[in-house]
């Protein structure tokens, strides 16, 4: 059987079947990557060792009945950001390169309790902090579908692993749109679930009330059955919230028709580009030729959503930061003759410049005389945009836009130009301040043929309705079906 062309929940339910066995699995994805991560750079680090001590516990109780999870025996890259026991988890920064946690995240536990098998840690932006996965301690993650392009961010090595075939399903982290972004840039889906929907334990923090963990996969069905094993409360979160039964079944119905969808008209004005505007468009028209009703609103409120995601965003992250001081954990400065020194040179070192750039914008935001000129002001637009998503809510099941206003930059176009960087975050941020769930997936390709991708935006715990939605366009269209060649 080609292990390698299968969807992660094909390979399930082949392993269930003993069709394939874990061993075969892990042969397969292990030999995929020692020929091409060289090339893509999508893993920090490899757990060869742990996955085939896992494999054979996994096998037993697959063939016994006891693991039942369609996703069992399944292998997954993790974003490294979340911790894994016993594991690097360094968030590709330098100040972190030697931290190994004592401890599972949450969605690590609930992954392997399901029979899933971590294949390695995936490369990301430094802390989670771009969009791009250019700012990584590390080195640069290159787009399967064109290697002198960026795979987006910060969950690059997540998107990018899905893409090339170096994992059949992966975790990521999103803050910003760090899962969607990516998804769309490289082809593939992803989720960024409702805040609280998926427990936040374990995963090293960027900007608490933003931060998200979810599954990144080839289909919607790989990414339903993912939050069906890493959803729910958690009492380790007190973020976590108790989540509505959620049945993967009823979320691959892939039926729209008597649905609204609303695509925000500001979406799709000035900086979007005219590929990645006709593809929303088009996919509009399948929505309608599915059943659905399509329409126009206007949200003025968009242009409020960059400048305040970033002063929250770098707000909570200075505040997140302040922990690596090259004293409890983490990478120590050897040139340090005193304490003074230690804090100073440990931090000057082991950060890198965009996380630098941040830590100094949150502080100027939260010091004195500008706490409430801008952070304050900041938490104004959030309830604002709250309160436009809520609005839009009622009259709309759903709401369509772009993921990205444009597909995958030249690696090192954005980082040439930060401000640029953020602005393409214009779509995605909102979502994280108005904490709803957002799905992203393939809906067409540019003049160049890379990946552009569509996101549904949905009602607090509603990830079903999205899903469905999603299922039912790629039931519709082959665009999840197209893959990279890789070199």
């Amino acid at each position: 059987m080609d292990i390698l062309n299968m969807t992660a929940t094909e390979l399930g339910m082949a392993i269930k079947n003993g069709e394939v066995t874990v061993r075969e699995a892990l042969d397969a994805y292990f030999e995929k990557i020692e020929k091409y991560d060289g090339t893509y750079h999508c893993y920090n680090t490899l757990c060869k060792k742990e996955a085939y001590r896992r494999a054979d516990e996994v096998q037993k109780g697959i063939d016994e009945k006891t693991l039942t999870s369609p996703l069992a025996g399944v292998p997954i890259g993790i974003k490294d950001n979340i911790c894994t026991k016993g594991v690097k988890t360094t968030c590709s920064s330098k100040i972190l390169c030697n931290f190994v946690p004592p401890y599972n995240a949450t969605v690590i536990a609930r992954l392997e309790a399901a029979g899933m098998i971590v294949l390695g840690k995936l490369n990301m932006d430094e802390f989670a902090m771009g969009s791009t996965t250019e700012t990584s301690a590390t080195g640069v993650t290159h787009n399967p579908w064109d290697i002198n392009k960026v795979p987006g961010g910060s969950s690059g090595g997540s998107a990018a692993a899905v893409s090339a075939g170096l994992a059949p399903v992966a975790l990521g982290s999103d803050t910003g749109g760090s899962i969607r972004q990516p998804c769309s840039f490289c082809g593939v889906a992803g989720l960024k679930p409702t805040y609280g929907a998926v427990s936040r334990y374990g995963l090293v923090a960027y900007a608490s009330s933003l931060d998200q963990i979810g599954p990144v996969g080839q289909t919607v069905e790989d990414c339903a059955n993912m939050f069906s094993v890493i959803s729910g409360k958690d009492e380790k979160d007190g973020t976590s919230m108790v989540y509505p039964e959620f049945s993967a079944e009823e979320a691959l119905r892939g039926d729209v028709k008597g649905k609204k969808i609303g695509i925000p008209r500001d979406y799709l004005g000035d900086g979007i580009s005219e590929d990645v505007k006709n593809a929303i468009l088009q996919a509009a028209e399948v929505f309608k030729a599915l059943g659905a009703d399509v329409e126009m609103f206007d949200m003025p409120i968009v242009k409020y959503a960059i400048p305040a995601y970033y002063i929250i965003a770098c707000a909570e992250a200075c505040s997140n930061l302040s922990r690596y001081d090259g004293i409890k954990y983490g990478y120590k400065s050897d040139k340090a003759l005193n304490l003074r020194d230690t804090y100073i040179m440990s931090r000057s070192e082991g950060f890198g410049m965009e996380v630098k750039r941040r830590i100094m914008l949150g502080n100027f935001v939260l010091s004195s005389g500008y706490y409430d000129a801008y952070y304050q002001k900041a938490l104004k637009a959030k309830k604002l945009i709250q309160n436009a998503f809520f609005e839009a809510f009622k009259q709309y099941d759903m709401i369509l836009g772009p993921v990205a206003p444009t597909t995958a930059p030249k690696i090192g176009e954005s980082l040439s130009d930060p401000l640029k960087m953020y602005l393409g975050d214009i779509y995605t941020v909102m979502i994280n301040i108005a904490g709803v769930p957002s799905m992203s997936a393939p809906c067409g390709f540019d003049s160049d043929g890379m990946p552009i991708g569509m996101q549904i935006i949905g009602k607090p715990f509603c990830e079903a309705e999205i899903m469905n939605a999603a299922q039912a366009f790629e039931k519709a269209t082959e665009y999840h079906t197209k893959k990279p060649n890789l070199k």
